[in-house]
This record gives structure tokens, C-alpha cells and sequence, in this order.
């Protein structure tokens, strides 16, 4: 059952970096998109597909599917398995802010210039390199 459960952790992963990646990557175009206009609109609705189909269910899986193999493999007491976990968590925060970027989008209330969710981008990338490192190092 381990095994199974390393597999939905990963594939739950991927599914989660690929929206955190993407979503800021939609922000970009749909910070340039004319307020109410048919493109700023299906922005809208892929946005929110993205948001509450695929990355908050992967989200919530790669969580569940984590602990459970923390606590089956011990790793939840080794320091490596703390500092990754810290950066879990700001993942999760990340992910949280950009929810909230996206309510902003769907009400027409967008401050931000594609500029800043270009370099906002960056911030899942980050992250998944030092929580991969962290993984496979094993400090």
C-alpha cells in the first residue's frame, strides 16, 4: 500500500506545481485583457477551473498522501523532513495568496501589472527546488 500511496503523492505533486506554475501565467495574460471583455471573461472561467478542479483537490491529496508516508516511514522526525516541511507550508500559503489574486480577477479588482505576476511566478519554482533537494539529499 506504501508504494500506491508514493504514487498518488507524486502524481499529486505534479498536478499541483503545474497549476501553481500556470495560474500566475494566466494572471500575466489577464492583467493585459480589457476589463469585461470576452478574453478577460474566459480568463475568468480558466482561472477557476484551474484554481478549484485541479490545484486545490491536488493540493489537499499531496498534503494527505505526505503525512501518511512521514508517519509510515518515520521521516517526520528528521530535520530534513522539518525544513521541507516549512517549505510545504509556504507552498500552501502561495497557493492561497493566488486564490485570493484570483477573487480579485473575478470581481474586475486587478492592482497588479503583468510585471508583478511574472516575477510571482517564479515563487513555486523556487520552492519545489528546495523541497526536491531536501528529498533527494537528505541533509
Amino acid at each position: 500500500m506504501y508504494l500506491w500511496i508514493k504514487a498518488l503523492h507524486v502524481v499529486s505533486i505534479i498536478s499541483w506545481m503545474a497549476g501553481l506554475l500556470y495560474l500566475p501565467r494566466l494572471f500575466v495574460y489577464h492583467s493585459d485583457a480589457e476589463l469585461k471583455s470576452v478574453q478577460s471573461e474566459t480568463f475568468k472561467v480558466m482561472e477557476k477551473r484551474l484554481s478549484y478542479a485541479i490545484m486545490t483537490p491536488a493540493m489537499v491529496m499531496s498534503w494527505i498522501s505526505g503525512l501518511i508516508i512521514a508517519v509510515q516511514s518515520g521521516f517526520y522526525s528528521d530535520n530534513w523532513f522539518k525544513i521541507k516541511l516549512i517549505f510545504v507550508i509556504l507552498m500552501t500559503i502561495f497557493h492561497f495568496y493566488l486564490l485570493n489574486l484570483q477573487g480579485k480577477f473575478n470581481f474586475d479588482n486587478n492592482i497588479h501589472s503583468n510585471k508583478f505576476y511574472r516575477l510571482i511566478n517564479e515563487i513555486p519554482t523556487v520552492l519545489m527546488l528546495l523541497i526536491v533537494g531536501l528529498v533527494i539529499l537528505k541533509p
